[in-house]
């Protein structure tokens, strides 16, 4: 089985035995694509005014395919919004999500941890 099928399982077990970690499970599998971590950081750097396809492919050198296809995974895992303005579509970080995935990754950061006492 390809690695990436065997990942997918274990995130599905993973959201269904917790749920309340869906939405940060999926916005971690995404991020984990070199072209999606790449597209993300460029709209967070982005700010507010979000960029517009072209704008992403021209700053990354992406196939508007290609694009597309992570642009809708990105919206998917609820990271990006997307908003339409005539012919073209504005993408945004959705700032909100991004802060709630550092929170879950950092809200327990240094606090130090005991050993079971069957681990030892």
């Amino acid at each position: 089985m390809p690695l990436h099928n065997r990942f997918s399982g274990y995130i599905f077990r993973m959201t269904t035995q917790n749920a309340a970690l869906a939405p940060t499970v999926r916005a971690l599998a995404a991020l984990g694509h070199d072209a999606r971590l790449s597209i993300f950081r460029l709209l967070v750097q982005a700010g507010e005014d979000g960029l517009i396809v072209g704008e992403i492919g021209a700053h990354l050198g992406l196939a508007p395919s290609t694009l597309a296809h992570h642009l809708n995974t990105l919206v998917a895992a609820g990271l990006v919004i997307q908003e339409r303005r005539g012919r073209e579509v504005v993408n945004r970080a959705d700032y909100d999500a991004m802060r709630r995935v550092l929170g879950f990754l950092t809200e327990n950061c240094c606090a130090g941890l005991a050993l079971r006492p069957d681990a030892a």
